[in-house]
């Protein structure tokens, strides 16, 4: 946890951005594996943990900005619980070390929200994700799940995004050890990107760092030769010489601030000539945007800078052809982008991906588009000073698309598909970092940067591979 003033000026702010009613913020629940008291990893909900910084299960935290009152409520363990898992901080301790005054049982959250209602204030609440949460809010507020993500509070979560866009000092500082420990992750991978060793071993490897330098991975970490895949999940798969290793992974700090990062690594320790020439593209478009990032410009417009520097880069080695501007408007160059060229991120790898991309990731200048590869642009609105993001450009083959867009000739007038057919089984590239939007541009997050340009990578590689 940061200090109590810290939770006490966040919700200070809060209420003054809602304005009125009565708040609620649910925290989380043990989510059991294949029986109740085998459960996943616990994960604080993490707006819950921006304004009250408590990490344990069965908490919820309440505003009431007409009355100008903060509660913590749950329930304190009892003697059998302590016998198997040991004491721990009571709820009375944790209200006072998130500043809040009032700490009381669980049970008084359908108490509050009662009289508030009677009284007809207000109940802003999140769009819930967990279903444990769905139903108590149906509970709370008689509103069936399927309805209650359009009936959540647009105040709200409006105010909630705008506080967790932009990151405080110390909150840049959790992100750059998170980043620390994701320049261990990759740099460790990067070593055993060799014949003969698993994906799995790789990914298992890189996921146990993680979890001894912090609290665990950030998201489920892509181990794959099939970077083509853009969520590749790690096999028993033995890796070969001359193909490439792909490996996006990330990790959470004790307080849950995360990173995500990408690299792309050659498995015989050198490029091929096909691979360079497209890593170079993808290399470059990294960079690009690197140099155009700056407060005030659409993240969008950085976004279609990148995919015509990777058109053209394209049409030079003949798998593209004709007008750029015209093939980037019909969206051609998503055939080998099918993506967006990033995302915020904070306490979620994808930050306040829960709220809503329409609010998190755009606004009221800019909303996503409908066409295929930018409409899975997460994050388009214009760059401010605090906000983090990942630059993650790539360039993928992936059959099943390629034969989908001949068969149908989807922007055939833009793509040489005769060329393409020869790069099914290139699989895919991927170069990602985590940048800070600072007063004049964007820097790199974390104290080492994790090779990636091609001659840094080869040159990194040759000194642990095999002979």
């Amino acid at each position: 946890m940061f200090s109590k003033e810290t939770y006490i000026e966040r919700r200070k702010a809060l209420k003054n951005l809602v304005g009125n009613g009565l708040i609620v913020l649910l925290g989380n629940n043990n989510s059991p594996a294949n029986y109740p008291n085998n459960c996943y990893t616990f994960r604080q909900d993490s707006s819950f943990l921006y304004f009250f910084g408590a990490k344990r299960d069965g908490l919820a935290g309440v505003i009431d900005t007409d009355n100008d009152k903060e509660y913590f409520l749950g329930d304190d363990i009892d003697i059998d619980d302590i016998v198997w898992y040991g004491s721990v901080d009571s709820v009375r301790d944790m209200a006072d070390m998130a500043g809040v005054a009032e700490a009381a049982p669980f049970s008084k959250l359908a108490e509050l929200v009662s009289k508030a209602k009677q009284a007809g204030q207000t109940i802003h609440f999140l769009p819930p994700y967990r279903h444990d949460n769905k139903i108590l809010l149906q509970e709370l507020l008689d509103i069936k799940p399927a309805m209650q993500k359009g009936a959540a509070s647009v105040e709200l979560i409006k105010a909630v995004v705008k506080l967790r866009s932009t990151k405080s000092e110390e909150e840049i500082k959790e992100i750059e050890r998170a980043c620390s420990i994701g320049f261990k992750m990759h740099t460790t991978a990067m070593k055993l990107a060799q014949p003969g060793v698993t994906e799995h071993f790789i990914g298992g490897t890189i996921d146990g760092i993680a979890n001894a330098l912090g609290d665990k991975t950030s998201f489920a970490s892509i181990v794959t030769m099939h970077g083509e895949i853009l969520h590749g999940a790690p096999k028993m798969n033995y890796l070969e010489a001359g193909r490439l290793l792909l490996v996006d992974a990330g990790a959470e700090t004790i307080n849950n601030y995360c990173s995500d990062h990408t690299r792309t690594t050659p498995i015989s320790g050198k490029f091929t000539h096909r691979q360079r020439d497209i890593y170079t593209i993808v290399e470059q478009a990294h960079d690009l945007a690197l140099d155009k990032a700056k407060p005030g410009v659409f993240w969008a417009d950085v976004h279609k800078d990148v995919c015509r520097l990777i058109t053209n880069g394209l049409k030079d080695l003949g798998l593209m052809k004709g007008d750029t501007e015209e093939a980037v408007a019909a969206g051609a160059h998503a055939l080998f982008l099918p993506h967006g060229l990033g995302h915020m991120m904070g306490i979620d790898v994808h930050d306040m991906e829960d709220l809503g991309q329409n609010y998190v990731g755009y606004d009221d200048e800019i909303q996503p588009s409908t066409q295929f590869g930018l409409a899975s642009l997460r994050m388009g609105r214009r760059l401010e000073k605090g906000f983090v993001v990942t630059d993650e450009p790539g360039i993928y083959f992936i059959p099943d698309l390629i034969d989908h867009w001949k068969a149908n000739k989807i922007n055939a007038d833009f793509l040489n598909f005769e060329v393409i057919e020869k790069y099914k089984d290139f699989g895919g590239i991927r170069i990602e970092d985590d940048v800070l939007v600072t007063e004049n541009g964007v820097r790199f997050l974390g104290k080492d940067i994790i090779p990636y340009h091609a001659d840094d990578v080869e040159k990194y590689v040759a000194e642990f591979h095999f002979s």
